[in-house]
């Protein structure tokens, strides 16, 4: 069959396409102009929405839809019927490009959503040289299949995620009408409603096989359910509590957000003021790029700068606060300002460094941020079990991280690895339990209230953090470290959190005065979150009740996605590419590669990724180390060679470390 093909990194960011296009996954937006996005409409009559500057094509049954300059192509097929959605795929290629001949890795199916009776979406295999990004996503209504085709650079994709998820997000066959709770009435979260939510999560842990969940309801200013489901750690049996301390992740920076906003409040700076005239050492890339660079821009995901999460997990652990500065010194925007959504956590780490150095000048950056998140967040919010210490967290009632080895079995595993987001916290290292996050969430709900009636911060500069910046996806944007959308016509205001072995997200349906709180300590609990969502939904207004269809199809998709990375995998890997390595391989930006022997095996240590590897032989006749270690965050190094010496590659979809042996 042709297709289409990825490399490791390419991978990741293809698996978060596909759970895009299968599940419905929301972005972010900013103030700084309007953004024209145009509806069209196949020759077939499936409708869609093109992104602000990009070109429309057609010819026939076929629809491309371009990036500027071309640098990536969203093609829509109209094919008709077909035996399958691997022949509409194929039909599809065969309108778009005859001669494409890449390999399929997986076909893995959806629920049917908007319309559509059948998504199914294709995943390539495709040498990580090639730096290629190529998906398939293959939507059937009755007998007739429209298939989506995205193809472009890997660094291409990474800047235009935001737009490939409108894309795909408008696409609805003809006469749909979108389901929509827009004007219904909401129910209270009754006892049995709790009961139906607390049912839901139960069925989605036992079928994910996640360990514990912390959980937290509100409704009308009050806490109306709050506790957990399941256990701390896998083999023991203390029960996750309302007081268990998870990794909320990224659920760190909106209360950075509000940490900034209290500084607003008492004049300590404001959300158009350049950067450097609060903090006159901070640097992003060249003096033009530095000087444009607003408050607000340091939190909005709107400034163009890539994400650079390798530049933080490769380096050895340790590093001041300060590190945050000099990598930023030393990165220039892909983007302009405004122009595409960008998620990047630097920008965010140095928003709550400069946050603390405002509020205790006299202090180092790290300890001024920790005193200021908890003097002007944590206390007032009552939120007393919240905090970045991790000795302190890790001592009684914590939940430990847990994920899937290779075998596809899940395991407890270190959190070692999520240490290495201490040097840049503010972005996403912060501790919390369920019932802290309630009181954060009645914090938001209440305009910025505690539940006392005590002001934490104002309802202007609260609510500032909501104003749209740059669109994520369809009727999605980012505000400044919270989502906002309209989700089946009804506002929702939420954020998430992923580190190694911990996934959260807590939402807001502001109209309903409705929050909830989701935790939990597996890479699994990620599965759970998009379609709790939909069932939150489903008992507030009485939806059609179809968030379980969601979690059943990722319980398939998941087994396959598993299956068919083992099976490109030689574990242990092949005696004679392990045996041919250098012991040591050195970047100058990130440091070492290291590779021992453990017991016996291979091992391979990077900064904060640590464990077994495989190799892979790539289509190219290049070969991979992939390591193996359970969790959902490792490292694929493609093995080479620059004038003579020895090299191992490592890429995310927009940087590249080379690493030369050392002799």
């Amino acid at each position: 069959m042709k297709t289409a093909r990825i490399s490791a990194s390419a991978r990741m960011l293809h698996e978060t396409l596909i759970c895009l296009c299968v599940a419905a996954a929301f972005l972010a937006v900013i103030p700084l102009g309007a953004f024209a996005n145009t509806p069209g409409t196949t020759p077939g009559g499936v409708s869609y929405t093109a992104p602000e500057d990009w070109d429309v094509r057609s010819e026939g049954a076929l629809t491309v839809l371009a990036a500027p300059a071309d640098e990536l192509l969203v093609a829509l097929a109209d094919v008709g019927e077909a035996a399958s959605a691997s022949d509409a795929v194929l039909a599809a290629w065969a309108l778009f490009d005859p001669d494409a001949d890449y390999p399929v890795r997986l076909e893995t199916a959806a629920s049917p959503r908007e319309g559509w009776e059948a998504r199914v979406g294709i995943s390539y295999d495709i040498p990580p040289n090639d730096r290629l990004a190529v998906q398939a996503l293959a939507l059937r209504r009755g007998g007739s299949w429209t298939v989506m085709i995205v193809r472009g650079s890997q660094a291409a994709q990474g800047r235009r995620s935001a737009a490939v998820s409108l894309i795909q997000q408008s696409l609805r066959p003809a006469g749909y009408e979108r389901e929509s709770f827009a004007g219904r009435t909401p129910n209270a979260l009754t006892p049995e409603r709790i009961g139906l939510l607390r049912d839901f999560v139960a069925e989605a842990m036992d079928a994910l096989d996640v360990p514990g969940v912390g959980l937290a309801l509100i409704d009308g200013g009050e806490i109306v359910w709050q506790g957990g489901l399941g256990v701390r750690q896998l083999g023991a049996d203390d029960p996750v509590t309302a007081d268990t301390r998870f990794m909320i992740a990224s659920n760190t920076k909106g209360m950075v957000t509000l940490l900034l906003a209290t500084l607003a409040d008492e004049g300590a700076l404001e959300w158009d003021q350049p950067v450097t005239e609060v903090y006159p050492e901070f640097r992003l890339g060249s003096d033009e790029t530095t000087n444009a660079t607003l408050m607000r821009h340091l939190v909005c995901a709107c400034t163009g700068l890539p994400r650079k999460d390798f530049g933080f997990i490769l380096v050895e652990p340790g590093a001041p606060a300060t590190e945050t500065f000099r990598q930023l010194a030393e990165t220039q925007p892909t983007s302009g300002f405004g122009e595409l959504f960008q998620y990047n956590n630097l920008l965010v780490s140095a928003a709550g460094y400069i946050g603390g150095a405002l509020a205790y000048p006299d202090m180092e950056l790290g300890a001024a941020f920790d005193l200021a998140m908890e003097t002007r967040v944590f206390a007032p919010a009552g939120m007393y079990r919240s905090g970045f210490d991790f000795a302190e967290a890790m001592q009684g009632d914590w939940a430990r991280p847990h994920g899937r080895n290779i075998d596809g079995e899940v395991v407890e595993i270190s959190n070692a690895f999520n240490q290495s987001i201490i040097t840049h916290r503010p972005a996403g290292g912060a501790w919390s339990t369920p019932a802290d996050m309630a009181r954060y969430v009645q914090l938001e709900l209440s305009g910025g209230l505690t539940s006392e009636g005590q002001r934490v911060v104002s309802e202007a500069n609260l609510m500032e953090r909501r104003v749209r910046n740059v669109p994520t996806g369809e009727d999605s944007w980012y505000g400044m470290g919270l989502f906002d959308e309209i989700a089946w016509g009804v506002p929702v205001v939420s954020h998430g959190g992923t580190l190694l072995g911990y996934r959260s997200n807590f939402y807001l349906l502001p109209e309903a005065g409705i929050g909830a709180v989701v935790l939990t300590n597996s890479d699994e609990g990620a599965v759970m979150l998009r379609p709790f969502l939909r069932r939150l939904m489903e008992v507030v207004y009485d939806g059609e009740p179809q968030a379980m269809n969601d979690i059943t199809a990722a319980v398939e998709r998941m087994a396959r996605q598993s299956d068919a990375r083992r099976a490109t995998l030689t574990v242990p890997g092949d005696p004679a590419v392990l045996d041919a390595l250098a012991a040591q391989y050195h970047n100058a930006e990130t440091g070492y590669i290291t590779i021992r022997d453990v017991d016996g095996e291979t091992w391979l240590r990077a900064g904060a990724i640590e464990g077994p590897v495989a190799t892979r032989n790539n289509a190219d006749g290049t070969v991979s180390l992939v390591t193996v270690g359970a969790g959902a965050i490792g490292l694929e190094a493609v093995i080479g060679e620059q004038d003579g010496v020895p090299t191992l590659t490592v890429r995310d979809s927009q940087h590249e470390y080379v690493y030369r042996a050392r002799q």
